[in-house]
């Protein structure tokens, strides 16, 4: 009949069509009935409820296996981690894989010195006046003053031979270093940097003290010795050390008299900044300085003393800074005539008072004071950039440091045209535009050519 109606092709289609949905209906059925079997029936039996079993217990199937699928990825994921950590610790050219230890070797063991025996830091000296004036007619070309009032002077500093205990120390390090380097340069001062621990004995405090005595010696043309920490820095790049000032004078150190030789104060001075001058008296001093430095018992018992006589002295081991107020407090007639305590600038400025207020020098003054106007040194006593613990938040040590190395390199800076977009920024802006004629710019703080920086020709 369909034939007759529609044609034979077209019902052979319908036809075929039919077998089509009777196969995929047996199909369905199939599935279900194996479904029912596996599954479960519903409670009652009927569809609507087989259906709510059927997707309750796929998706209850479904959240069985991801935990092992989760284990799986875990387990992928520490695999590849583990493989590509093991591949970066095998690559020799991977600098933050590598061990530094390999290669820090402290080859041998430090000579005992002989417990029955004082320390000293070398041959009795008693005549190097005479030696030095001698040395000094018989090389002309050495002089020990490079111009009129105007000494040859060596900055000294110096830091351990092995890297910092923390990721940035030796970062900040180099910034100080820099620091020294440029205000030196403007001041026609030489410099000498230092590694090496030249005494195990005189580890920590005392470590600049066999330092400072061999430099002495082995440079007789240098007038003054200025010693500064690592930990200091240079704030004020114009400041000329008023040098006639010192000319009777043989130790300048940042103090106050009456603090030092009338309430004995541990901190009436201090020695993380300070100018020696190259003679016999020196020397001695050294001499008599030296005694209470060697570590162990006699540190430790030299520090009882000092903490016993010294006012505000806290418990702790014998101390450069503390060893010197006793020496001066307890032989004032020996020492204190050629002792000049400087207060009328900062040849040491304690930087918890000076670092919040720069913003205010930079608007009420100028460069070239060296006071509390604009401190000549802002040392950071206590926050130890290159240890593992410091006396003060790591955060605020670090940040001000950066403001105090900005603070002093804005001032380098501008002799170039350009300076730190803030004093917290390493960036840097112009301040100057470019001229075809670089020779008629004069910088605003006369740095470039400072007369303090003029040698006089001397006509062969």
């Amino acid at each position: 009949m369909l034939e007759r109606y529609l044609g034979s092709q077209r019902s052979r289609k319908i036809q075929r069509a039919l077998r089509h949905c009777k196969v995929t209906f047996l199909c369905l059925v199939l599935t279900v009935v194996v479904l029912r079997g596996i599954i479960g029936a519903g409670k009652f039996g009927t569809p609507e409820q087989d259906f709510h079993e059927i997707r309750d217990r796929l998706y209850f199937s479904h959240k069985r296996s991801e935990p092992h699928r989760v284990l799986e990825e875990v387990q992928t994921t520490a695999t590849t981690t583990t493989t590509t950590t093991a591949a970066t610790t095998a690559d020799p050219n991977n600098y933050n894989a590598f061990d530094i230890n390999k290669i820090l070797v402290d080859e041998g063991e430090d000579i005992k010195p002989d417990p029955n025996k004082p320390y000293t830091l070398g041959p009795k000296i008693s005549d190097w006046d005479e030696q030095r004036a001698k040395w000094l007619n018989e090389n002309p070309n050495f002089p020990n003053f490079i111009g009129p009032n105007k000494p040859r002077v060596l900055l000294v500093t110096g830091s351990s031979p092995k890297p910092c205990e923390n990721p940035v120390g030796d970062h900040y390090l180099l910034k100080s270093i820099k620091n020294k380097i440029d205000y030196c340069r403007l001041h026609a001062i030489e410099i000498f940097y230092n590694f090496a621990l030249l005494d195990a004995e005189m580890a920590g405090f005392w470590a600049k003290l066999p330092l400072i005595r061999k430099l002495l010696l082995s440079h007789p043309e240098i007038e003054f010795l200025w010693w500064m920490d690592s930990d200091a820095m240079f704030t004020d790049m114009a400041f000329e050390l008023p040098w006639e000032r010192y000319k009777d004078s043989n130790l300048v150190m940042h103090g106050w008299n009456e603090m030092v030789y009338d309430e004995k104060n541990w901190i009436g001075l201090n020695t993380g900044s300070f100018l020696l001058r190259n003679s016999q008296w020196s020397l001695d001093l050294l001499d008599v300085w030296a005694p209470m430095g060697p570590k162990g018992k006699i540190r430790d018992e030299a520090g009882k003393v000092l903490t016993s006589y010294l006012k505000g002295r806290p418990v702790f081991e014998a101390d450069d800074q503390s060893a010197m107020v006793y020496l001066l407090a307890t032989q004032r007639e020996k020492w204190g005539s050629k002792v000049y305590l400087e207060n009328h600038y900062y040849l040491h400025g304690y930087w918890g008072i000076l670092v919040d207020k720069y913003e205010e020098f930079i608007e009420k003054y100028h460069p070239g004071l060296g006071d509390h106007r604009w401190p000549l040194v802002t040392h950071f006593v206590g926050c130890k950039p290159c240890g593992k613990f410091g006396d003060y938040p790591v955060e605020r040590c670090l940040k001000q440091m950066d403001r105090a190395f900005n603070f002093g390199d804005n001032q380098i800076l501008q002799i170039y045209g350009f300076t730190h977009k803030s004093l917290a920024s390493r960036r840097v802006k112009r301040v100057r535009n470019e001229t075809s004629n670089p020779l008629e710019v004069k910088d605003e703080l006369g740095l470039l050519h400072p007369e303090f920086k003029a040698m006089k020709v001397i006509s062969s």
